[in-house]
Parts: C-alpha cells; structure tokens; sequence
C-alpha cells in the first residue's frame, strides 16, 4: 500500500462499505408547527473527532446545546453512496466503523440510536418525483455518529440516514433535497456531514497542518458564494478554478453541503461555525435558521 492509499483508508477512515427500540409514529399526521427546526451543514473530519476533545469537537457540543430538541434526525453523510436513494428504516441502526488503522478506542465507540421507520417512511412518500428505497442494511457511519456523539451524547433522538446517488449531479441533488424539506416543520432537524474542501491525496505527512493556500482559496469562495445565494455557481463547482478543482476532487464530501442549503428559505439567517481549514480538509460548518 502506498502513502496515498494508506492516508485514504487509515487517516480518515474512509473505506468504502456502501453496499432503545423505534419511537412510533413520530411524524406520521404531526400537525406543522409555527416554526421550523434548523438546518445543520458539518464539515466532519477525521472520525477521531467522535473522542478527542479538540476545538472541532467543542463546537459541535457548544452547537448541540444551542439547538431546540429535534424529534429526529435525518443525516446526509458523505460516508453512504448508493445507485439509486435509500433511507435507513431500521429500528435499531448498528454503529458502522467504517474505517481502518485508528486506536482500538474508536472502535469501541457505539452510538445506539433508535431509528425511525415511520420517518423513513415518511420521506419515501414525500418524494414524488424519485424513487426512495427503504434499507434494511446500512446503520450510521461515521459522518453520522461522529457528530452526533458530540452534539447528542444522551443517544435519545432518534437518527436516520439518507443516502447520495453516486448516479446524479450537483443539481438534481440540489432539486431532490427539496422535496423533503417540508419536514423542518414537524421537528425533523436535516444534518449534511461532508467536509467542502477535501482532497487527502494532497495531505503533507510531514506537516499535517500546513496551511495550504488552495484549500484557504476555496473555502473563502464558497463561503461567499454561499453568503451571496449564488446557487448557480456552487452547482456549477466545475467552473470555479483550480482551487476548487483541487478541493472536490470527487463530489461525496461536497453534496452533502447541497442538501442543507437548498432548504434555506429567502430569508432565513445562515451562519458559519468552526471556520477553519485544516490542511488539504475544510470543517467549515453552518446554521440555517
């Protein structure tokens, strides 16, 4: 295995392995509420983030206990791509180490929400103009549970994954968000995890934490392409320069951004926390609502 290689599947942890009982009737005939729960977009990181307490870590706590009380949670990580959309509709999703060459304590690391199968039911009828299956199979990974250990470490909010059809563009991921998005009004808080800067073929083994300027470069530009409702430009990421194309140099990291930001309305608040690159990786996070 070369440098290369054993940065993908040791570092980061990002082997591919795509392919407290359920709390009934959560969203099923909720009445909408007067208001909407926030949106969450969180640049994840290392799974070591899930144990260490760093200023990554901190935020996502600090962040966790600012939020209102979600019902569940419906998670978009970078860490599940599939032909086709799945929703987790499980019960009890496993705890998926999805990673390798880590201290055996982030193995130990379990993360045993409840699922929600009516909600993953919920989002498969919601969507009209897609087919959603309902997966038996997959669990949390650890885009998912790596947060969600630090911003819910009572595991009393039940959690489901949705998965991003390696199959499709920015755009109709963009588009497809938005037919589920409704369900911010009956306490269902939306969580993209994917970093908007990640290249790891570009670490510095020597210097881990090197600025590099491309990263610094592009996370600037999407941070003000974001803050101007330049939709069509972040779609259009292929055309943003070279330090974008050195940040994406593929989009799993990237959609999970999308997702969370085609559910802002016209005039709801964005703002960004732990903005900070690290290397060749963003955790640059934000709030909607």
């Amino acid at each position: 295995m070369n440098r290369t290689e054993f940065i993908k599947t040791s570092l980061f942890g990002l082997v591919s392995m795509t392919s407290l009982s359920s709390l009934k009737n959560l969203t099923d005939n909720l009445p909408e509420t007067d208001h909407k729960m926030p949106v969450l977009f969180v640049g994840h990181g290392s799974p070591m983030n899930a144990i260490d307490d760093n200023e990554f870590s901190k935020g996502w706590e600090k962040m966790g206990a600012t939020l209102p009380r979600p019902k569940v949670i419906i998670c978009i990580s970078a860490h599940w791509e599939t032909r086709g959309t799945f929703v987790t509709a499980m019960e009890n999703p496993k705890t998926i180490h999805d990673f390798g060459g880590f201290p055996q304590a982030l193995f130990d690391v379990q993360y045993p929400a409840p699922g929600s199968p009516a909600t993953a039911r919920e989002v498969k009828e919601q969507v009209k103009k897609n087919m959603v299956g309902l997966d038996q199979a997959w669990g949390l990974d650890h885009g998912c549970w790596s947060v969600a250990k630090r911003m819910f470490p009572k595991v009393d909010i039940p959690i489901i994954q949705l998965s991003l059809d390696y199959t499709k563009d920015a755009a109709w991921h963009y588009e497809f968000s938005k037919e589920i998005a409704e369900l911010r009004s009956k306490g269902v808080l939306f969580l993209g995890s994917g970093n908007m800067v990640h290249n790891l073929g570009m670490i510095d083994w020597d210097n881990f934490y090197a600025k590099m300027d491309w990263a610094e470069e592009a996370n600037e530009k999407f941070k003000s392409l974001i803050m101007n409702n330049d939709v069509q430009s972040l779609l259009s990421y292929n055309k943003l320069g070279k330090s974008v194309a050195m940040s994406i140099p593929t989009p799993e990291h990237y959609l999970p951004m999308l997702y969370s930001l085609s559910m802002k309305e016209e005039k709801e608040k964005l703002s960004f926390f732990n903005d900070k690159t690290m290397g060749p990786i963003s955790m640059t996070s934000f709030q909607i609502g």
